[in-house]
């Protein structure tokens, strides 16, 4: 009986953390372009853009194995640099799931015999948000690289203390689970958006719609209140400051303007079944220069999924899953690229593919696809930036003990410090996004618009 009940809560959790929209694939392509859409694609063909990385292996732990740390380990087990070594989790039914998905692995309910292991080079820590300030300060004093899923913390106080001693520990890489940080579309999209090509910055838009309760089940209920951490305003930030610190962080990154005010919105309207934390939010972030992004989010309706667009005077862009489509108003100037790029027409209008490095305009028939699809989810690629700057920063520390010694850690430091690094969230990115995020949920709260001081987002 207890295992069936083990086996919904799984259910439960994977519905939970299934972000996949209804709308997907060639529908939405032909959909945006109906309406004028210019799809926008982050490599010139798909092999580039999802090539295996090559390099050495990396042993790795994972300490956590919800219904989000499963699918890191799941993501993990495609990654051919990921050796995945240990898997932890304080509850049973986890560890043997996460034994099963990782054949091999060491399977343990207690983190600190992962942080033992000498072979075990990096780990991610996919634990409850409120439980990460011990489990990343003990990594990182045992020597580990350390993957953090966002936000970093609960409290700035938590948050603060994880981003100091990882910009402490300057032999290791710390990465902020910021996915959109890593995904090459993103980036592919951000000199793009930076350029000027949608004129001037207006505003910003995201959503997350999914009808789900958030809640997992346990045959204990001291183990079911553990589980649902994401149900009490003491441990949780919410639905915005759990999932849509993400986007907002994406928006001010593109937009290359800091927040300066949060206000916002929640209700408790659906899910009335002992929770404190709202099942719809709505948020307002203004950003420096005038420019405001709304976000709202419900857990009772699945409506349009999940997206962000951002508005300018001359056009506006639309991300969705990995894909991201031109919109432009019909008074805005060339921008130069038009006649290089394929143009495909459905219904009665015309929209403009446009492909990075492209050299020439390709027309393409019903039959044939745009060369640029990425498959692989952002997710893939934090996590594997994170394996390979993990193996380029160890290899060098080693050859530089090798020639110079243990004897010289400014030097050291030094030169880890040239270490080419692939795209990925920091510590300081982690922290300020959930700063931000902390007081993005307090607004929601209190109904309260509140200014964001500068010396919050600072390290001393």
């Amino acid at each position: 009986m207890n295992e069936t009940n083990d086996m919904n809560e799984n259910e439960n959790q994977t519905q939970d953390f299934n972000r996949r929209d209804f709308l997907k694939g060639g529908s939405i392509a032909t959909l945006m372009t109906m309406l004028g859409g210019v799809e926008l694609f982050g490599q010139t063909n798909a092999a580039t853009a999802e090539a295996k990385p090559t390099g050495p292996k990396v042993k790795i732990g994972i300490i956590g194995l919800g219904g989000w740390g499963r699918e890191i380990l799941n993501t993990l087990g495609r990654i051919p640099q990921a050796e995945i070594a240990a898997v932890c989790d304080t509850y049973p039914a986890y560890v043997r799931r996460g034994a099963n998905a990782a054949p091999g692995a060491k399977a343990t309910e207690d983190y600190k015999t992962i942080l033992a292991d000498p072979e075990i080079k990096a780990v991610v820590i996919a634990t409850a948000t409120h439980q990460h300030k011990d489990l990343v300060l003990a990594a990182l004093k045992a020597d580990k690289h350390v993957y953090c899923e966002a936000p970093l913390a609960n409290t700035i106080d938590d948050a603060r203390t994880i981003a100091t001693a990882a910009r402490d520990a300057k032999h290791l890489v710390f990465q902020a689970g910021l996915q959109l940080r890593s995904d090459p579309q993103r980036h592919f999209l951000l000199p793009f958006i930076r350029s000027g090509a949608l004129g001037h910055f207006m505003m910003a838009r995201a959503q997350w719609h999914k009808k789900q309760s958030w809640r997992a089940t346990s045959p204990r209920p001291e183990r079911e209140k553990e589980l649902n951490w994401r149900l009490s305003k003491e441990t949780s930030l919410g639905l915005v400051g759990e999932l849509g610190m993400h986007v907002i962080d994406q928006a001010g990154w593109y937009l290359d303007v800091p927040p300066v005010a949060v206000s916002g919105f929640g209700s408790l309207l659906f899910w009335k079944d002992g929770r404190d934390v709202p099942d719809t939010v709505q948020a307002v972030i203004e950003f420096e220069g005038g420019i405001n992004m709304v976000y709202d989010a419900t857990l009772a309706n699945s409506f349009d999924g999940d997206y962000e667009v951002l508005f300018g005077s001359d056009a506006a862009v639309l991300m969705r899953e990995s894909k991201a489509w031109l919109f432009k108003e019909v008074d805005s100037p060339l921008l130069g690229w038009e006649v290089y790029a394929t143009k495909e027409t459905f219904y009665k209008e015309t929209g403009i593919v446009l492909r990075a490095g492209a050299s020439k305009s390709v027309q393409q028939n019903e039959q044939q696809t745009p060369e640029a699809v990425i498959t692989s989810s952002p997710l893939f690629f934090a996590l594997t930036n994170f394996l390979r700057n993990a193996a380029d920063v160890s290899a060098a520390a080693e050859d530089y003990v090798a020639s110079y010694g243990k004897d010289d850690p400014a030097g050291l430091v030094e030169a880890l410090g040239k270490v080419g690094r692939r795209p990925a969230a920091g510590y300081l990115e982690g922290y300020q996004a959930a700063v931000t995020g902390m007081k993005a949920n307090e607004a929601i709260m209190t109904g309260q618009r509140i200014a964001l001081k500068r010396e919050w987002y600072e390290l001393t």
